[in-house]
């Protein structure tokens, strides 16, 4: 436990570092969330053509509210958080693998929702808009991350059991007790 404590947090700062950095930023964070804003705009624009994305901001051509992906508004530490528990935690390649990408696809899931429900909410009333995006949603996020891992976490530590499970006594003797039962 002390093992995957330390990991983590050393995982944690690295990755926090990588992502503040120019070139993390430059090459990551700012194409990421200006991904995000143009994703968002299209699957409004399913059910509202108003809607478009100029760089990180998804706006209403309607009446103009526009809403601005910021930092830890893009999902990304959420994600981070997630990236950095499941390397810590001793499992296999693939069961890492599977748990990153399926976990990275709940986060930003749920921050397309996040996004696009704030995207509405600020049209119809701002105070409810502060209140779910300070309050809410940020809660929402992290708890997504934190359920998956324990989700993933659930899933490693049984398949670990399993695997290191004895095989099952032959039924034609072979392993024998000590004290058979009659047939």
């Amino acid at each position: 436990m002390v093992r995957f404590l330390v990991l983590f947090l050393v995982l944690l700062a690295v990755l926090f570092a990588l992502e503040l950095t120019p070139w993390g930023q430059t090459y990551f964070v700012i194409p990421w969330t200006n991904g995000l804003a143009h994703f968002c705009a299209q699957l409004v624009a399913l059910v509202d053509e108003s809607a478009v994305a100029t760089g990180k901001v998804l706006r209403s051509a309607k009446n103009g509210f526009a809403v601005s992906i910021e930092a830890g508004c893009n999902g990304i530490e959420a994600t981070i958080i997630l990236l950095a528990a499941v390397l810590a935690f001793p499992s296999t390649i693939k069961q890492k693998l599977w748990g990153l990408a399926i976990g990275f696809v709940a986060i930003q899931a749920l921050n397309v929702v996040r996004i696009i429900s704030l995207f509405y909410i600020g049209q119809w009333n701002m105070t409810a808009f502060e209140w779910a995006h300070l309050h809410i949603w940020p809660a929402l996020i992290i708890l997504d991350a934190l359920i998956f891992f324990m989700i993933w976490l659930r899933f490693v530590t049984k398949q670990r059991a399993k695997d290191e499970l004895p095989p099952p006594p032959s039924p034609m003797g072979g392993g024998g007790s000590a004290n058979p039962q009659p047939a």
